[in-house]
């Protein structure tokens, strides 16, 4: 329906647009201890984050953890924050991210196709950006979480934000979702070309490269998560892309939390093992990362680092997630843009 077909007196309509709504994980508001227990609360209350019970789960998380945890996640983003714009890494890349590929996609689409960003847990909410582009006239909108593995943990729950945010909207928009892009040759190659940089740039040339993915429990890949094969797959392709044989790259994971066992082998032990056994020299990378944030900047750049030196490590080389490097962005406009064959031409 457009406005000349309307009676005199009937509300005026924006033109009809296509809206692509990034998301990532979250990040506190600031690093004093209501804005990270705020935070905090959001997102380890998240049911496909922590799936315990809740009688058994909320007093301990509202009484123990969240008592304690907000100072020492509060030092932590504090040695990674981005005072220029007072606000964490992972924001900044992100809106960087998005800069980019609504520059890129404005000059082939024009103003028919909007582009934004909003977090999973903290601001700028899914609710209040499919609030906006549903107002500026978007009937259509594509749901891109900017993870290139998929977990139910962190797509899944993306996703479920982004249809609950649907419900309180009078007229609902045609809505689809990007796919899990850890398999797509763009990515694969933007991965690879950071490696090759980093080797190039490093004194001596490590002895082997570490793919930290961040980690989940075990029991979420036997109840049918596809992360764990994702991961690994990950790992297979940038080998074969590199041209290199198994002993030069691992799979590993990070981030452990709680008492039950996680995927393995965790990364923060790996490293340990590995320069005990005389692999002196390595490089880290994190592939489930779409950008740096407080897990690879402080757990990876600092904690994982420190375990390596101890256990007798001598070189240790972090590559930087692909953030809003060119050819990062290009994969990421290439999934889109597939996602958006049939609305846009």
């Amino acid at each position: 329906m457009t406005e000349t077909h309307l009676p005199a007196d009937h509300p005026a309509l924006p033109r009809e647009k296509v809206g692509v709504l990034l998301a990532n994980l979250g990040t506190p508001d600031g690093t004093d201890y209501w804005s990270m227990r705020r935070y905090l609360n959001e997102f380890l209350s998240d049911r496909r984050v922590i799936d315990y019970p809740r009688w058994k789960w909320q007093p301990l998380l509202q009484l123990i953890i969240l008592s304690k945890r907000p100072f020492t996640s509060g030092a932590a983003y504090k040695t990674i924050w981005n005072e220029e714009r007072n606000e964490s890494p992972l924001m900044t890349i992100t809106r960087d991210q998005t800069a980019k590929i609504a520059g890129a996609m404005a000059e082939r689409h024009g103003e028919d196709v909007i582009v934004d960003f909003c977090m999973r847990y903290g601001n700028p909410s899914t609710r209040s950006k499919v609030r906006e582009m549903v107002e500026q006239g978007c009937r259509k909108i594509l749901f891109f979480p900017l993870y290139p593995q998929y977990a139910g943990a962190t797509t899944a729950t993306a996703n479920d934000e982004f249809y609950k945010s649907l419900r309180g909207e009078k007229w609902m928009p045609e809505v689809r979702t990007v796919p899990p892009y850890f398999n797509r040759p763009s990515y694969i190659d933007a991965l690879a070309g950071s490696v090759e940089r980093a080797y190039a740039a490093a004194e001596t040339e490590p002895d082997i490269l570490v793919c930290s993915y961040h980690g989940v429990p075990k029991r979420y890949l036997l109840e049918g998560d596809p992360y764990h094969c994702q991961c690994q797959k990950t790992t297979r392709l940038l080998k074969e892309r590199l041209g290199w044989d198994d002993s030069r790259i691992t799979t590993t994971f990070q981030s452990r939390f709680g008492p039950e066992e996680w995927l393995k082998p965790y990364t923060v032990e790996e490293v340990a093992r590995l320069a005990e056994s005389g692999r002196k020299k390595i490089a880290v990378i994190a592939p489930a990362f779409s950008a740096d944030c407080i897990e690879t900047l402080e757990e990876i750049n600092e904690e994982i680092r420190e375990s390596f030196v101890e256990a007798g490590g001598e070189s240790f080389t972090y590559i930087p997630c692909l953030n809003d490097e060119d050819a990062h962005v290009a994969a990421l406009r290439e999934a889109i843009e597939d996602s958006l064959k049939g609305w846009v031409t």
